[in-house]
């Protein structure tokens, strides 16, 4: 091994020569006691280094140097990984621990993310893209799978971590993931919630209501008008309008979860924890409305993992909570008792950086949820940059303000770019601290896709490459900065 190391220090091996190897000592793995895998960072990116005779060892692709294998970080050589150590494949972790879903779109925060969450009540789900997260940044599946393993296996994290396909709304997306070994499932029912309900009169909610099957309307009423909920800490009334309300916008949607569960989740071979997002909705979600998509689930046979309503006020990108904190206590402890109710975890979506309401889900929640994040990674990294790259940081910043009305088609924000401080005033030391101001950060935020494939007239990256290049150099700067912010995030949700 120390003699490999010296041959790629000494550019003996093309294509892998290095003034400087990283080795992440963490990562020394013996496998079935006859080969020896390490994990190094060399000019050309990170390789994995196999010594030994095992079957590991052949089956992984590499170039054979001084009697070992150095070997790119293929999605081949992820697989044959997961085969003989199991802990670098994700798994479900089910309803009886804290998660947090971490989110990592450019593929290398998983490591701070690992180096923060380790030895906390709470397991990370560190693979967790949705589709369009993937079409903004020019990643796949199986990329964000690649990428999770090598960073547990360069850390040693041995806990486990878990794969989310999130907000999947298409039958072809889900297969997709489900047969790549995704563990977990998020189902976005925002297309089958009817939004149009909630901006009608009583008048026509009731005839909408009476144009239901008769069935169908005696069952609901039977269930929630004649029967009382009974859950303990939740406060919850129903009465007949609301009730035609909630009927109207969520029905169809508790079908089609029924059809998602039976057609996927129950044919699998293995545990997949499966979520049920109705948080994309054009209005919050009452306590009331929560207990009957629950209950109707229940009733069907339906068993899901965790469940994200709307809550009031607002969760905006990337920045605290907006809104009636008290009236968020009250209807959280309603949410988070219907939860306990019926055996799965309250999930709270577009969960980073709302501090001021962190204390209220760990204590109501009694520390078991599941929390979203995702974008707050992409910011810490714009920091380090803004930190170290202060030219190429001000480039991006320029870049953003002017295609900002571009990427407010994927994403609600209430930025007021006019608030945001002219980059002319300010200094190179200083520009960090854009990322402390909301406008700034949300303008940083949702430009995260544009940025990353913005390209120059010869077709090269604009930004892309530089960016990644800076951050390799910077690469325990970063994990740091994770450390920091995500840490906060941990200790004021009581983990």
């Amino acid at each position: 091994m120390k003699q490999l190391i010296e041959a790629l220090q000494s550019g003996q091996l093309q294509d892998f020569a290095s003034s400087e190897i990283k080795v992440y000592e963490s990562s020394l793995t013996q496998v079935e006691g006859s080969t020896l895998l390490l994990l190094v960072r060399t000019d050309a990116g990170k390789k994995l280094i196999a010594v030994g005779d095992g079957e590991i060892y052949n089956q992984l692709n590499g170039d054979n140097v001084f009697g070992a294998k150095v070997c790119p970080l293929t999605h081949e050589n992820r697989l044959t990984l997961n085969k003989f150590l199991p802990y670098t494949a994700p798994q479900a972790f089910g309803t009886q621990v804290a998660t947090m879903g971490l989110g990592d779109r450019l593929g290398i925060a998983s490591p701070g993310h690992i180096q923060t969450i380790r030895g906390r009540d709470i397991r990370p789900v560190l693979a967790q893209q949705s589709i369009r997260e993937l079409t903004l940044t020019g990643r796949t599946y199986e990329d964000v799978l690649d990428a999770a393993a090598y960073a547990v296996f360069q850390e040693g994290y041995k806990d486990g971590y878990g794969a989310d396909g999130d907000h999947l709304k298409k039958e072809e997306d889900i297969e997709y993931a489900l047969r790549l070994g995704f563990t977990m499932l998020t189902l976005d029912c925002s297309e089958q919630i009817d939004n149009t309900i909630e901006g009608l009169s009583e008048a026509e909610v009731a005839a909408k209501y009476e144009q239901l099957p008769a069935e169908l309307r005696s069952r609901y009423e039977e269930r929630y008008l004649q029967t009382a909920a009974n859950v303990p800490g939740a406060s919850l009334t129903f009465t007949r309008q609301s009730l035609m309300k909630d009927v109207l916008i969520y029905d169809k949607a508790i079908d089609f979860m029924e059809a998602i569960f039976r057609r996927y989740i129950t044919t699998l071979d293995r545990a997949v924890d499966f979520e049920i997002s109705i948080d994309e909705t054009a209005t919050p979600t009452s306590p009331e409305a929560h207990y009957m998509v629950a209950n109707e689930l229940r009733q069907r046979g339906v068993t899901i993992f965790s469940m994200a309503p709307r809550f009031c006020g607002e969760f905006q990108k990337g920045i605290d909570y907006i809104g009636d904190i008290v009236q968020f206590e009250k209807e959280l402890a309603s949410h988070a008792a219907i939860a306990v109710h019926f055996e799965y975890k309250l999930s709270i979506h577009s969960g980073s950086d709302k501090f001021s309401v962190f204390p209220l889900i760990g204590k109501y929640t009694n520390g078991l949820f599941h929390l979203k994040t995702a974008g707050t990674n992409w910011l810490e990294a714009v920091r380090v940059v803004a930190k170290v790259n202060p030219s190429l940081y001000r480039r991006m910043h320029q870049f953003a303000l002017e295609h900002f009305e571009e990427a407010t088609a994927y994403y609600h924000v209430t930025t007021d770019i006019n608030a945001i401080v002219p980059l002319a005033s300010v200094s190179d030391e200083e520009l960090p601290a854009y990322m402390d101001e909301n406008n700034a950060r949300q303008l940083l935020h949702i430009t995260y896709g544009l940025l990353l494939q913005a390209k120059n007239a010869d077709g090269s990256k604009q930004f892309a490459d530089e960016f990644f290049q800076t951050l390799a150099e910077q690469e325990d700067t970063f994990a740091a900065g994770l450390g920091a912010h995500i840490g906060r995030h941990l200790e004021l949700l009581g983990k």
